[in-house]
């Protein structure tokens, strides 16, 4: 499955639409013309022209239609890139290397190929020179059995890796904090297995690099598809006004209702009195909660343990628990200054409840354990500049931004031909500016079981 337990994903994850894929459906059009180029041209006299390069020989009537070629696919990401799409560019290689033949039925060749790859979670480094890469996946075969995988091979690893290496700065901006994975309402439904596979990827990877402990958190079953994870959550905005806008009686709803592993975590933000309704929720849930303690029933207590509040208050909003600044960065959205405002509330709140003396300690305890989520419009800046400040934020949910292609976070892979195979020698062939590069993470691939 990656790095981390060095197995690899099989097709059975992956459910590619092979018969499509070995058609071209999904490959641009220009693959397609490579394809009638090379064939034509095997069956027609071989190399005819004047200025190839030197290949040790007369070049004439070479068969370049049947080259076997060397393709490296390799980033250009300055910086470190945290690898994923290998597993299924490996079963895309596996299951539509070949071609058709008069007859338009399926030849498979895949064995022919001899494949190098590293394993999803790999990290890459890029510095600037193009002709120092560190290419993720190396093929050596017959070019036009697998031309047509350019297109979706570059696909996966261009959008996987992008989307691992963006939540892992995101990690790294959170110092470890816990990060959820909120952006599957800002794509297409069908990337959502891929994308919550990077995500996981991206989080095994911060755990080694740093010694961390933290475990992925996706919203969505499609998310955890690939990995064996599952889709958690709360309570919307929605759900609170179908409560006819009352946030505690809707959380007592949830409490009482959703499974006893879901997390208690009230969106506050609703009534915009961030303040206000997460000591109101926070009070009704302990109330209930230290009943049933007494009562004796520890397992209908846990339903009502407040795990946090969430702070989701929208950036053209001022809560009206922030005093005005005048500056829209310190006034509106998800400030320092609201957290820091909810965290002095959720702490005093047992001190105004008027408990007898028995309860005061576990009042206190339970008000002190709430933790404080934070989401709507987070970045690795924004995450940054909380931390900077020590901003007391227990875990940051993150969305639209993981999703981030811009000059900073641009992953597009490219593939290029490097070499090409003459009378048995490897003969270098890669366009000027580019040349065969090796990664000591590559390890040969067993295409047979995937």
């Amino acid at each position: 499955m990656s790095l981390f337990n060095g197995e690899r994903l099989t097709n059975e994850v992956f459910k590619l639409d092979i018969e499509r894929m070995r058609r071209g459906w999904y490959s641009d059009k220009y693959f397609a013309n490579i394809l009638l180029m090379l064939q034509g041209v095997s069956q027609n006299g071989g190399y005819q022209g004047q200025f190839a390069r030197d290949i040790g020989r007369d070049p004439l009537g070479v068969n370049v239609g049947d080259v076997a070629a060397e393709v490296q696919f390799f980033t250009r990401r300055r910086g470190r890139t945290v690898a994923v799409g290998v597993d299924k560019c490996l079963a895309m290689l596996r299951h539509c290397t070949g071609h058709l033949d008069k007859n338009g039925d399926w030849v498979e060749t895949w064995p022919d190929l001899r494949v190098t790859a590293v394993h999803d979670g790999c990290v890459t480094h890029y510095h600037g020179d193009p002709t120092q890469v560190q290419p993720v996946i190396k093929v050596y075969g017959r070019y036009r059995d697998f031309a047509l995988l350019e297109t979706p091979m570059l696909g996966i690893l261009s959008r996987s890796s992008r989307i691992a290496t963006n939540v892992y700065n995101v990690l790294k901006a959170a110092k470890g904090k816990p990060v959820l994975f909120f952006p599957a309402r800002f794509d297409l439904h069908e990337v959502q297995a891929a994308d919550g596979y990077a995500y996981e990827i991206a989080v095994a990877r911060f755990n080694r690099d740093y010694q961390g402990a933290l475990r992925p958190f996706v919203s969505t079953d499609a998310q955890g598809d690939w990995w064996g994870g599952a889709g958690g959550g709360t309570v919307a905005h929605a759900a609170i006004a179908c409560f006819l806008g009352d946030t505690v009686a809707a959380m007592m709803a949830f409490s009482q209702f959703a499974p006893p592993e879901a997390p208690r975590i009230a969106l506050v933000d609703f009534n915009n009195d961030s303040v206000q309704d997460s000591l109101r929720v926070m009070q009704a849930m302990f109330s209930r909660h230290i009943e049933l303690v007494e009562a004796g029933d520890e397992a209908e207590a846990r339903r009502y343990v407040l795990a946090g509040v969430r702070l989701d208050t929208s950036g053209s909003m001022r809560d009206v628990n922030v005093p005005p600044l005048g500056d829209p960065a310190l006034d509106l959205g998800v400030t320092p200054r609201l957290v820091f405002n909810v965290r002095q509330a959720l702490n005093a709140a047992w001190e105004s409840w008027n408990l007898p003396a028995r309860q005061a300690a576990a009042a206190q305890q339970y008000c002190r354990q709430v933790q404080i989520v934070v989401t709507g419009g987070f970045n690795p800046d924004k995450i940054s500049r909380f931390e900077k400040l020590n901003v007391p934020v227990d875990v940051y949910g993150v969305g639209s931004s993981l999703f981030r292609n811009d000059k900073a976070t641009n992953n597009d892979f490219t593939a290029d031909v490097v070499r090409v195979k003459i009378d048995g020698v490897w003969r270098e062939m890669a366009k000027i500016g580019r040349r065969a590069c090796d990664n000591p993470d590559l390890q040969p691939v067993d295409l047979a079981g995937l």
